[in-house]
């Protein structure tokens, strides 16, 4: 059984008339030219969650992601393909042994479903590996506006899963909208968001990944519905601005304590 059959049976939400599921397929999307603020969070080397880098030493991701049990979680950042290869000179992994889950997260709701992961050593900033600013001041992300999501997984419903990350455009719906009946029926709080259109979505299997609206992250993947880019179940996203006291003092108050842990380069 694989580690994304585990975390959906754990996760998905009973909800007669919405089915909600963890998202993060790219759906309708093309292969990236590469984003150095994604990060592809691996257990046993395989990924199954995306990642966004906030910091030298900070990856905020979903909540949902954590792995049960005492499973040894590592990152990657650097490339924008899972292969390993003898010649890459900016992928990094690191093994994560800080992390810090939302105290308010509720799996059942899916609400306040972030996830901080401190890496052990900061990371050397570059053009292959930069932290992406977010939204700071609360305020709604204009319905209609563009948006970019990224991750790695398949592009259609069949198929294989490609190695490279890939992106897709959404459109922002109103919270007004995805909370009416025939959308999600009120299921969206104040800290949530959404994105998507008929064919073009994130979907299941790498949530976590950030929402990227003019040049900020705005949202982290979080939820929908079980029928990826269904123009009336579009993806729904955790607002990061909504959670930056959270975050900033999270960040602030962690242990200054080091581990010998070092990068693997490949």
């Amino acid at each position: 059984m694989s580690i994304y059959t585990v975390l959906a049976a754990l996760l998905v939400l009973s909800i007669t008339t919405t089915e909600c599921y963890p998202r993060g397929r790219i759906l309708g999307g093309k292969e990236s030219a590469g984003r150095p603020y994604m990060v592809s969070l691996q257990l046993d080397g395989v990924h199954f969650c995306g990642g966004l880098l906030i910091s030298d030493e900070w990856i905020l991701s979903a909540a949902h992601c954590m792995p049960a049990g005492n499973k040894t979680l590592h990152v990657m950042l650097g490339e924008s393909s899972l292969k390993q290869t003898a010649n890459s000179k900016t992928r990094v992994e690191f093994e994560i042994k800080k992390y810090f889950v939302h105290p308010l997260y509720n799996s059942s709701l899916i609400a306040h479903d972030l996830l901080l992961l401190k890496l052990p050593n900061k990371v050397n900033v570059s053009d292959a590996i930069k932290p992406m600013p977010f939204q700071k001041e609360d305020v709604d992300i204009p319905e209609g506006t563009r948006c970019l999501v990224s991750g790695w997984g398949q592009i259609r419903l069949t198929g294989k899963r490609p190695d490279t990350l890939n992106e897709v455009l959404v459109t922002v719906i109103s919270r007004d909208q995805c909370n009416r009946r025939d959308y999600y029926d009120n299921e969206l709080t104040d800290n949530m968001m959404c994105a998507g259109e008929k064919g073009k979505d994130s979907c299941e299997g790498d949530s976590g990944g950030p929402l990227i609206c003019n040049g900020v992250a705005v949202g982290i993947v979080s939820f929908g519905s079980r029928k990826c880019g269904n123009a009336k179940r579009p993806g729904i996203y955790t607002r990061i601005v909504r959670y930056n006291n959270w975050i900033n003092s999270t960040m602030h108050n962690a242990t200054l304590q080091t581990t010998t842990t070092s990068p693997i380069k490949l």
